[in-house]
C-alpha cells in the first residue's frame, strides 16, 4: 500500500530537516529546498533508516520557474497528505536602508510561494477530504519589531492567510487541517544566514530546540489546532499582548524597538 506523502520546502537545513525525519517513519518524501547536495544527503539518511521514499526537488521558490515547478509536481502528487511551507529567510535593518531586493524576494517566498504551494496542495486535499498544510510562521506575526518590518509583516499575512483558509475549510465541513506554526526565537542555521548574533537577539531562556518546535506542531495538527506557539513563555507573551488595545501594545513594542537601539 502506498504511503501517505509529505512535502516540505527549506528541507536543507533547520526545522525543514527536523519536519523530515520525524515524518519519514510513516510518510513518503518530498523535499524541497536549492542545495540539492543536502537535500540528497537527507533523502539518503532517511531511506536508509526508514526505508521511505524520500525524493528530491532543487528548487528557487523565489524564481517563478522554480515555484510554477514545484506547483506542478505538487498538484500530481496522488497521495499527497501534507505541505509543510517552510522555506523562509530573515533580514535586519532599517526598511528604508535595506536592499529593496532582499525585501522583494522575502515577500516573493513568504506571501507568493505560499499561496501557489498551498493552491496547488489544497484542490487535491479539498477533494480528497483529507490532509493538512503547516505554514511556518513566527511569532513575529503578533509582536511587532523595529529593524524587521517586512519579516514581520509577511509572517503577519501568514497567519491571517491560515485562518481565513480555516474557516473555508470550516464552511464547507472539511476534514483537511490547517496550521500556522508560530515559533519564537529557535536554533537553526536561519540566524547564521542572517548573519544576526543570537546573543544580541534574546536570552538563552527564550531559545528553543527545533525538535521541541516540531514535536509540538505534529501533536497539534492531530488535534486540527490553527495557531501554534510553542513553549509557555512565548504562549504568555503572546496572550499578554493580544488583550492589549493597540495604542498600549505599541508602545510596549516601541519600549522594546528604544531598548534594542541602545536609548537612542
Amino acid at each position: 500500500m502506498a504511503r501517505p506523502v509529505a512535502v516540505i520546502t527549506g528541507a536543507s537545513s533547520g526545522l525543514g530537516v527536523v519536519f523530515a525525519r520525524k515524518l519519514a517513519a510513516k510518510h513518503d518524501l518530498l523535499l524541497i529546498a536549492r542545495r540539492k547536495e543536502r537535500l540528497d544527503a537527507l533523502a539518503a539518511e532517511l531511506t536508509a533508516e526508514y526505508g521511505c521514499a524520500a525524493n528530491v526537488l532543487a528548487a528557487d521558490l523565489i524564481e517563478e520557474k522554480d515555484l510554477a515547478a514545484v506547483a506542478d509536481r505538487i498538484a500530481g502528487e496522488e497521495n499527497l497528505a501534507l505541505l509543510v511551507n517552510n522555506a523562509g529567510f530573515g533580514a535586519r535593518g532599517l526598511f528604508w536602508e535595506s536592499n529593496l531586493d532582499v525585501l522583494e524576494q522575502m515577500h516573493r517566498l513568504h506571501v507568493m510561494a505560499t499561496v501557489r504551494l498551498s493552491h496547488a496542495a489544497l484542490r487535491t486535499m479539498a477533494a480528497k477530504n483529507s490532509g493538512g498544510i503547516i505554514n511556518v510562521a513566527s511569532v513575529a506575526a503578533f509582536v511587532r519589531r523595529s529593524g524587521s518590518v517586512s519579516y514581520g509583516s509577511t509572517k503577519t499575512w501568514m497567519t491571517a492567510f491560515t485562518e481565513g483558509l480555516y474557516l473555508e475549510l470550516k464552511s464547507i465541513r472539511s476534514a483537511v487541517k490547517v496550521q500556522a506554526l508560530c515559533p519564537g526565537f529557535t536554533y537553526t542555521e536561519f540566524h547564521d544566514t542572517a548573519h544576526i548574533d543570537r546573543k544580541s537577539m534574546a536570552p538563552p531562556a527564550l531559545w528553543l530546540r527545533a525538535e521541541f518546535v516540531v514535536d509540538e506542531s505534529l501533536r497539534a495538527l492531530a488535534r486540527g489546532k490553527l495557531f501554534v506557539v510553542p513553549g509557555w513563555r512565548y504562549k504568555a507573551i503572546v496572550a499578554l499582548l493580544s488583550t492589549l488595545p493597540s495604542p498600549l501594545r505599541i508602545a510596549v513594542e516601541a519600549a522594546g524597538a528604544r531598548k534594542q537601539a541602545g536609548g537612542r
